[in-house]
């Protein structure tokens, strides 16, 4: 979770670390320099203009100032197919502060129109995977906060073109080790080029030793040599993405818009099929959710998938904002009403986690509107939101088809297309399907073997009274309760493993009123009975991890099994066939990360979270430990064709 922002110096206007003791970019140019070295000597302007695939991928080594990143969008911008997508990755240990990128990024006043874009969303920037979207989806810039020894390894890509930049090998020899070519390699395609502005022997013979072919140049300005050149074809085994860029996807909520989205954005033809007269009818629509993410003091991936999804949903809604009604930037107080969640949030704070803040009795009373009698964590970019305005939010598109009133019953594989059936007649057909239908998963042929688990939870609508209408933040304990809304805040919930009953229980709205006296005990309340709420049922697992990729086929997996010591392409896909679901009661954040995981692999594309946590997503996890095959039951397995 920790790292070290970079300490800037400014040498005649020109951004300088002290910590490496060098310069960001040339002082005679940076700008003509990063064109000369990355933009030429990849030749991107050629190969961009004879772009056949859809998505080209650039992977850099030291984002430092953006402007590499910038001056390759503002190139796509001018050869690029209109239809094209650009994914920049880029790593860095020692990010610039927000007020330092702006300053830089000034000296370059015929990139505002670009740079401005990148300063309104570089923020909330912690160790490791951060995804931002630019030109409705046409350039996507995933920035890998930390090592890039530690990072790059993680990352799962096919990368085009290299752009090796970073302080010079003798004032950051860490950066430039044999492990970082060898990384390269195995990240590169039988197309892929690279470009360093240095011609240091220790890089030279590292690429080489990696299997690139290594050429002279001469440098820019004072420099001397600069490196370029390509990576061995006959070393690279490919394959393809999927041709016909049509997909099903069944089911309404969270899970299905997000995946929805995901893929509309990507330019496929989605047909989202719904059972119910509209969208969002079961657990994804309740009145309000609460926007947050669930932290853990330590580094788990429970913790990883909590920080980068929420974040990534504060970025879809910062793209696409909802209306006030729908969407309140209220702030999340946590209280420190245990002595567990006391120690929980300790270490939260001790890990200088900059999402969160401590707030003692007296401020969390004051952001809270109401006098409260604990102490805790606030959490300032946490918000209500309504469920269901997000999934029209995110099913608007014109690529999405929306199918409701239709029940998807079986699932047949036919001429390398997917058969969506009801009772009666062929509902839909596509090479790739995503089901994202909560519990009734396990109702298809194809996913008996995914464990998950029903829970039903019932919320409370407490009628706004002079008591509570002060709330300003959602406040939570071992319950929550939000600001006013429509005339009433949403108090829950409850939480019962197993039951599928869907009716309103008084016993429930007393178990959340009581839960109230943690929260707020100022705030009056009537009796159980008089309260009107809703009960549904979430889906989650036993690891409580949700479930996203593709499923394995667990028929030929039984009848015959791999050995333990097999690599996960030893094992039998279903083609074209996706899970989103499992995603319990954080179904906001955790949805549209799985969705875009979903979706880069479907579409070859850099994923947006690291090969470990794709992997412990697995949805094939349970049965391949069953089997005994732990080492696969935690791989990220990737679509074969």
């Amino acid at each position: 979770m920790k790292f070290q922002q970079a300490k800037l110096e400014w040498r005649e206007k020109q951004p300088y670390s002290g910590m490496y003791d060098d310069v960001y970019f040339s002082s005679d140019s940076g700008l003509d320099e990063t064109r000369y070295v990355f933009l030429e000597h990849n030749q991107l302007s050629q190969r961009w203009k004879a772009l056949e695939n859809d998505i080209f991928t650039i992977a850099e080594t030291g984002f430092g100032t953006g402007l590499n990143f910038l001056s390759a969008w503002d190139l796509w911008n001018q050869v690029a197919n209109k239809s094209a997508r650009l994914h920049f990755v880029s790593t860095e240990l020692h990010p610039l502060s927000s007020s330092d990128l702006a300053q830089a990024l000034s000296i370059w006043p015929q990139l505002k129109h670009l740079s401005n874009q990148l300063i309104s969303k570089y923020d909330d920037l912690i160790a490791g995977w951060h995804r931002f979207e630019f030109d409705n989806g046409r350039i996507t810039l995933t920035l890998l906060i930390g090592d890039a020894n530690n990072t790059l390894p993680e990352l799962v890509a096919q990368v085009d073109a290299w752009f090796l930049d970073g302080f010079s090998p003798a004032k950051n020899p860490e950066m430039w080790h044999q492990s970082l070519f060898q990384t390269m390699a195995k990240l590169s395609t039988s197309n892929s080029t690279f470009a360093t502005f240095t011609s240091a022997s220790i890089v030279r013979k590292g690429l080489e030793s990696a299997g690139f072919k290594v050429n002279k140049y001469p440098g820019y300005g004072k420099k001397r040599e600069m490196l370029s050149g390509f990576y061995r074809a006959d070393l690279v085994s490919e394959t393809s993405p999927n041709k016909e860029k049509h997909v099903i996807i069944i089911g309404g909520g969270l899970a299905g818009t997000s995946s929805a989205y995901a893929m509309a954005k990507r330019g496929w033809k989605v047909t989202l099929i719904e059972r119910h007269p509209a969208l969002a009818q079961e657990a994804s629509g309740n009145a309000l959710g609460i926007l947050y993410p669930r932290l853990s003091p330590k580094d788990t991936l429970l913790n990883q998938i909590a920080i980068h999804g929420f974040l990534n949903t504060l970025r879809i809604l910062q793209q696409y904002p909802l209306d006030n009604k729908d969407f309140n930037f209220c702030g999340v107080l946590q209280l420190s009403f245990s002595e567990r969640e006391k120690t929980r949030i300790e270490g939260i704070i001790a890990s200088q986690n900059p999402l969160v803040r401590k707030v003692d009795q007296v401020e969390a009373s004051k952001l809270a509107g109401i006098t409260l009698l604990y102490d805790g964590m606030y959490i300032n970019k946490g918000a209500c939101i309504n469920p269901a305005a997000f999934c029209d939010l995110l099913a608007n598109h014109p690529n999405i088809m929306i199918k409701t009133e239709t029940n998807a019953l079986d699932l047949q594989y036919v001429a390398n297309k997917w058969q969506v059936r009801d009772q009666k007649c062929l509902v839909a057909e596509a090479p790739v399907v995503i089901l994202a239908t909560a519990n009734d998963t396990l109702s298809f042929e194809q996913t008996h073997h995914c464990t998950l688990l029903p829970v039903r939870g019932q919320t409370t609508l407490l009628p706004s009274n002079e008591s509570s209408a002060a709330i300003k933040s959602a406040i939570c304990t071992d319950g929550y309760i939000t600001p006013e809304s429509n005339g009433f805040h949403c108090l829950g919930a409850s939480f019962l493993p197993g039951d599928t009953s869907i009716e309103i229980r008084a016993s429930e709205h007393q178990s959340n009123l009581t839960l109230l006296k943690n929260l707020a005990p100022s705030i009056q309340t009537k009796t159980a009975e008089t309260m009107t709420g809703r009960a549904a049922i979430r889906c989650t697992t036993a690891d409580y991890l949700p479930m996203a990729g593709i499923l394995l086929n667990a028929e030929t997996l039984e009848s015959n099994p791999p050995r333990p010591s097999d690599s996960e392409n030893s094992l039998v896909q279903l083609s074209g066939l996706y899970i989103n679901t499992g995603h319990g009661s954080k179904g906001l954040i955790n949805a549209p990360l799985c969705a875009e995981i979903i979706a880069s692999l479907i579409n070859q594309e850099p994923l947006p979270v690291s090969q470990k946590l794709a992997g412990a997503l697995n949805p094939n996890r349970f049965l391949l430990r069953k089997m005994g095959l732990k080492k696969l039951a935690s791989a990220l397995i990737k679509p074969l064709s």
